[in-house]
């Protein structure tokens, strides 16, 4: 087996909160000065900027992943990842229709940028992107894996916008293979807290700024002999899914 070095939860400048310096190009960088080998973009409810990720990660020889972090009805982050860019932007154009629109006040929540592989705006989002879906947390997995991808909780030992912080535990169903963690040392108390033991441990960084995200720490380890970038997405998403490689 081999270690595949990942931070699966990053945002663009595409969403609000995320630093303008945030573009594509940037972030595939950093990623790469990071050691990183599979990096995931997961801008607030939007793709937008995923296709031009693809491009820059490609330019820096790392695995792109297309995802979004999605919030809820009830307000919890859920971070959904896609096996192939064109499944993320179905999900995207669908999910249009489930967001609560609010008009963007870029003076005081920040751009919401969309950028072409050079890093140049080709757009803004109008609307505010963090807002509450109609989408319920009991919801959410399937509604995920009607577009073949996967989703799992983001950040449940952070106090904003995780499942913990938001319904004082972590429920039952849907039954998550996997749950994230923002911070390492926090995976003891939570597994003392909660059943994790049949769980898939993924800690991200979150970051909205190039300077949050990490060097090379987590790994989730697949098959030797992997050759080719489908090849590799392909085994990610079947540990993703619990399944057996």
């Amino acid at each position: 087996m081999s270690k595949y070095y990942y931070d699966l939860h990053l945002h663009s400048c595409l969403s609000p909160c995320g630093d303008d310096d945030n573009t594509p190009n940037n972030i595939a960088g950093m990623a790469k000065l990071c050691n990183l080998n599979i990096v995931a973009l997961t801008d607030h409810n939007s793709t937008k900027n995923c296709p031009a990720f693809f491009e820059a990660a490609r330019g820096y020889e790392l695995i792109p992943i297309a995802g979004m972090e999605l919030t809820t009805s009830e307000d919890i982050h859920v971070v959904c990842l896609f096996e192939t860019l064109e499944k993320a932007m179905q999900f995207d154009e669908d999910l249009q229709k489930h967001r609560i629109l609010m008009e963007n006040k870029p003076d005081i929540f920040g751009l919401q940028q969309i950028l072409n592989d050079q890093d140049e705006e080709i757009g803004q989002e109008k609307y505010y992107l963090p807002n509450a879906t109609d989408i319920s947390y009991e919801n959410v997995k399937d509604y995920v894996e009607g577009f073949d991808g996967v989703c799992f909780p983001a950040h449940i030992d952070r106090k904003s916008n995780g499942v913990v912080s938001v319904l004082g535990t972590l429920p039952e169903s849907p039954n998550f293979k996997c749950i994230e963690f923002n911070l390492s040392g926090s995976v003891l108390s939570y597994s003392e807290r909660f059943d994790l033991s049949d769980k898939i441990i993924l800690v991200n960084s979150d970051a909205h700024y190039l300077n949050m995200m990490r060097d090379a720490e987590n790994y989730i380890e697949l098959p030797d002999g992997l050759n080719t970038e489908e090849e590799i997405v392909s085994s990610l998403f079947k540990v993703l899914r619990g399944e057996t490689l």
